[in-house]
This record gives C-alpha cells, structure tokens and sequence, in this order.
C-alpha cells in the first residue's frame, strides 16, 4: 500500500525549517502502521535533513559550515543568473541531500528523541516550496 501527498511551505530566506509536524501528520492521514515514509524536496536551491530538534544552534551552526564550505559570490562560480547566492545554494543543495527516508511503526514516524526534520533553504530570499512525501508499506 501507498499513500502521497505534496505539502508546500513558505521559507523566510536562508535557515531551516521543522517540518516534522507536517510529515508526521502525512504518515497518520496515509493509515500506513508499519513501512517507509519517504521525503522529497522538489527543488536544487534547498535540501532536507534530519537533525537535533531540541537546541537551535545546532542548525545556526550547520549554516556557518556551510557558508564557509560554499561561500556566495565566489568569482570562480560561471552561474548567478538570480544572484550572488544562486550557485552556492545549487551547491549546499548537492552537498546535503534533497531527500530522506524514515521509518513508520504503529502508525508514526520513528524519529529518534532529538531528532526532527527541516526544510533547509539555501537562497536568501523568500521562496515557496514543494515537499512530496510517499509513504509506503501495510
């Protein structure tokens, strides 16, 4: 058995997001107990990822590694068409990922304790974005 849904979240510009609430309410309304609950961002300027949940400078801190890793406006980077910051959120969104994939039992995601995921918008600007989530299983 499957179950979709495509959920749509305005960012505030570069940081991240928790959108375990919104995932976690795809796995209830899917009536899946036990499977996968596969994430997908459908964009190449943001990325997901599952991280601590309780303490907000961990996600300020993943941002200042990832500016120093991919800095805006670097002159070696051909492609700005929308900007100083348009290569390096393609880049930040190569490094991370565009998707994860999370356990479903009795009905719930398995996210451990300190655990949540996040939208992590790469572009400075706001933008609105797409989040398909597939959850699989019985």
């Amino acid at each position: 058995m499957s179950y979709q849904s495509t959920l749509e979240f305005n960012t505030f510009g570069r940081g991240s997001r928790d959108i375990t609430a919104a995932v976690a309410d795809v796995v209830t309304r899917s009536g899946i107990r036990c499977g996968l609950a596969h994430v997908f961002v459908q964009h190449t300027s943001c990325s997901l990822l599952i991280t601590e949940n309780a303490d907000p400078d961990v996600r300020h801190d993943l941002e200042t590694i990832i500016r120093r890793l991919v800095p805006d406006g670097d002159p070696a980077y051909h492609h700005d068409t929308e900007g100083p910051d348009d290569m390096a959120a393609h880049a930040r969104a190569m490094l991370t990922s565009t998707f994860v994939t999370v356990p479903v039992g009795d009905g719930r995601l398995m996210l451990g304790t300190w655990q949540g995921i996040y939208l992590w918008e790469h572009r400075v600007a706001e933008h609105r974005r797409n989040v398909v989530v597939t959850v699989m299983g019985d």
